[in-house]
């Protein structure tokens, strides 16, 4: 989602109007789950995905009298459709409800969305909250930021103890959330941040890497040792670009979470292990390193020589990546951002799972 918030802040800035909608609800099997994003621009021009086909087709009608009339609307998609593919109508079998609203360009909406956008990019922690009324037309939707129990705006016309019980029910989990309080009902979004691949190495295998984990919504982190392969030139998606005086020295003046992706592919054995090293020193939650399992073991071997222990050796991903049957460096890209978008999905799922979503 943060690419779509991304970019209604850009929109913002220059001025421009656009039209928001979030799926809200969802049952059966949906395209998309809760807190899925399309912004739709006058042009009909459309950033993101609430699921395509005939749902976002619908939307795209909504669209002008969005804009026209400046109110926000509450609508519902049946899924059911027909038993066979003859015909246009979905099949899923689910049924989603989406919010579509008018994102005017004001000061208030630019402050609004940057800090959320902002909250993002940094990992910080906040709460955006949504007002979802029961009925289909809507005026302009209440949406607060909430940081420390700190709003923006200021004001939040119910009992503050619902913001500590938002809280505790929307959880850690990345993925937003319905809550209902009393008669009230709120879209709860956590600023989770998507996490950030580091790629040790600025080869021909590390360039598709960084375009396709940014595609993923990765925050991508390019480290190498020679400038001409580590600039933007080469890496025109990447978020950072960091000339390393070696990569014994990788990850000076960085914080390394949890939530750190760390892959290794660099250009030799030596290079490998140094990286390697490095990265279980660090609190990464995921660790991966292209190569053989001959280059491997060789490398374990070394390492626990060297006073790693085993469990330190189990932290690594390697071969790197899903077994797909690529070959070509922008096939090896495929299989290790598939590998990283699995563990990003399998600890969310964990979070949510422990995460009640309803008030008693």
């Amino acid at each position: 989602m943060n690419k779509v918030l991304q970019k209604l802040y850009h929109f913002l800035e220059h001025g421009e109007d656009v039209v928001l909608a979030t799926v809200v609800s969802n049952t059966g099997s949906t395209p998309r789950t809760i807190g899925a994003k399309m912004l739709i621009r006058r042009s009909g021009e459309i950033v993101g995905t609430i699921g395509g086909g005939l749902v976002e087709y619908h939307v795209l009608q909504y669209a002008p009298e969005v804009f026209r009339a400046g109110n926000a609307l509450i609508r519902t998609e049946e899924l059911m459709g027909a038993s066979t593919t003859t015909t246009n109508q979905m099949i899923c079998g689910g049924r989603m409800e989406f919010l579509m609203e008018l994102i005017a360009a004001t000061s208030a909406n630019r402050q609004r969305w940057e800090a959320f956008a902002q909250a993002m990019e940094t990992g910080r922690d906040y709460l955006l909250l949504s007002k979802l009324a029961a009925q289909e037309g809507l005026g302009e939707v209440e949406r607060w930021l909430v940081q420390e129990g700190r709003f923006v705006p200021e004001s939040f016309p119910y009992r503050e103890t619902w913001v500590r019980l938002l809280q505790e029910k929307s959880g850690k989990a990345a993925a937003a959330q319905v809550v209902v309080m009393e008669s009230e009902r709120f879209l709860v979004e956590r600023s989770a941040h998507a996490g950030a691949v580091y790629l040790l190495g600025a080869g021909h295998v590390a360039q598709p890497v960084a375009a396709i984990a940014a595609l993923v919504n990765f925050e991508t982190v390019v480290l190498d040792d020679r400038a001409e392969f580590a600039n933007a030139g080469r890496f025109p998606q990447a978020d950072k670009i960091k000339v390393l005086t070696s990569f014994e020295q990788a990850f000076d003046g960085m914080e390394i979470e949890e939530k750190s992706y760390l892959v290794i592919v660099t250009r030799g054995h030596q290079h490998d292990k140094t990286a390697l090293a490095q990265c279980l020193r660090t609190k990464a939650g995921y660790i991966g390193m292209i190569g053989s399992r001959r280059k491997r073991d060789m490398i374990y071997k070394e390492l626990l020589n060297e006073g790693f222990s085993q469990a330190d050796i189990e932290r690594i991903h390697c071969p790197i990546g899903l077994k797909i049957g690529g070959e070509t460096p922008e096939e090896i890209a495929v299989s290790i951002v598939a590998e990283l978008v699995k563990v990003r999905s399998e600890r969310n799922a964990v979070k949510a799972k422990a995460t009640p979503t309803c008030c008693p």
